[in-house]
């Protein structure tokens, strides 16, 4: 099983199946740039439930996932995969952590399957975060596809 790419908007994923929307997010608790500012126009839960998990602390790190019902056959995933928000040092590190993406992803993987559903997101760690798809796209293809995870990637238009 191959990753589908598609032209479009990851908020509004093909097929009526159980669908689980996948995005980064930051361990800082910030949210208001980037592709949750199109999460948030959709549906306010995503938000308010991150938010209220960022402020508990509760298992709020890095690799960690949060999954929000936001429809009767859809959850939104907040995926911990970035440290801050801010690249850091003289050389710029950029703040995607590509372990924690692998961890989040290995949790979506395992819902996914207990709840039959394909899993959807724009390219994750790679806008803001400072990531490369080239580190990202074998992460999705081992914890998601190779263990028949259907899989869609949006590039926005």
């Amino acid at each position: 099983m191959d990753i589908k790419y598609l032209k479009g908007d990851a908020t509004q994923p093909v097929g009526n199946s159980n669908r689980i929307i996948v995005h980064v997010c930051n361990d800082i608790g910030g949210w208001g740039k980037g592709f949750v500012v199109a999460v948030s126009k959709r549906w306010k839960e995503p938000e308010i439930q991150f938010r209220n998990w960022a402020k508990s602390g509760e298992k709020f790190e890095l690799g960690e996932v949060q999954f929000v019902q936001v429809e009767p056959t859809l959850w939104v995933a907040n995926l911990i995969g970035q440290h801050d928000i801010k690249r850091k040092g003289q050389d710029g590190v950029p703040p995607v952590r590509y372990d924690a993406i692998r961890a989040g992803i290995s949790k979506v993987s395992i819902f996914a399957r207990e709840i039959n559903a394909a899993v959807h997101m724009p390219r994750i760690g790679c806008g803001l975060a400072g990531g490369k798809w080239d580190q990202v796209e074998p992460i999705l293809q081992h914890e998601l596809t190779a263990a028949g995870v259907e899989t869609f990637v949006y590039d926005f238009d």
